[in-house]
């Protein structure tokens, strides 16, 4: 698994036990690749996410990455275009 900037997970404690009572969703920053680490281990730079998706809390989490479930890419917000006005008939 390829892990990138921008993409969200649930984290629980398939990838660790220190999330076991509660998951949390989970928007990666960065692989921290500069970290040594245990084999199939890795760190984790990204933004704690509420239920709207919006970031709460900046932090940096150790996991397994087969154990985060990864959740759809947000889309962005299409603009909306403006209705057209009534043009008048009259001149």
């Amino acid at each position: 698994m390829t892990i990138r900037a921008g993409d969200e997970f649930l984290v629980g404690r398939e990838a660790s036990v220190q999330f076991g009572t509660r998951p949390i969703r989970f928007r990666v920053i960065r692989v921290r690749d500069d970290l040594k680490t245990y084999h199939g281990w890795l760190w984790l730079d990204g933004y704690a996410l509420d239920k709207r998706g919006e970031a709460v809390e900046r932090r940096t989490i150790f996991v397994r990455p087969v154990g985060l479930r990864a959740l759809p890419t947000p889309q962005p917000p299409t603009a909306r275009r403006p209705r057209p006005t009534p043009r008048n008939s009259r001149r």
